[in-house]
């Protein structure tokens, strides 16, 4: 689910063709990814439109679609087709993703001006993240998804494991494939993957 470039919306589209994504929406509930990966297509772009006007920074907004994407894989089996419209239901889920984002980087901004990081700084930031996405868009898609789930949601082993339908001990050794692939690839990009290695 990782996508380099968002064509970003301010508001999620209202849902044309609701038959479609009704079907999708009943498929993805049952584990078809390739439904997840039609859902994730048609509204990729309108959560990072709207993430982007709460969070006001492009990667933030990048790194709060997979937050959505990843909180949708797991929480789409309680949504309610006859409750609220999905637009209306992801709307929700990208919103208080966003809130809370903004809310857990509010104190290193309200120090900002203390340490405002040079542009050389800023670049290289720029460049590891855009290498991270590189590397986990060259996972196989069950390492990248767990890696998501682990680091990105922060669900443990076990919650992963209930959630994947897999044993917790075929979650660890594909968790530790995925990271050590990770760490190759970031190492030999030329970064220092600290943050994968924890």
């Amino acid at each position: 689910m990782v996508q380099g470039c968002f064509h970003g919306k301010r508001t999620l589209d209202a849902e044309q063709r609701p038959g479609e994504v009704a079907r999708a929406v009943t498929r993805a509930k049952q584990g078809d990814r390739a439904a997840m990966r039609f859902l994730y297509l048609r509204y990729a772009d309108n959560v990072y439109g709207y993430a982007r006007s709460i969070v006001h920074n492009d990667h933030d907004a990048e790194d709060v679609v997979q937050q959505v994407f990843t909180r949708v894989l797991t929480a789409i089996e309680t949504y309610e087709l006859r409750s609220v419209p999905f637009s209306a239901w992801l709307l929700r889920i990208t919103h208080n993703l966003a809130i809370d984002y903004v809310r857990r980087r509010r104190p290193s901004i309200d120090h900002a001006e203390a340490s405002l990081p040079e542009p050389r700084q800023h670049l290289e930031a720029t460049h590891l993240r855009g290498l991270l996405r590189d590397a986990l868009a060259e996972l196989p898609e069950v390492q990248r998804e767990i890696v998501m789930l682990r680091h990105v949601a922060g669900y443990s082993p076990g919650e992963i494991a209930e959630r994947l339908g897999r044993s917790e001990d075929s979650i660890h050794g594909l968790h530790h494939r995925g990271r050590r692939a990770l760490q190759v690839a970031l190492t030999h990009a030329g970064a220092t993957p600290s943050t994968v290695a924890a």
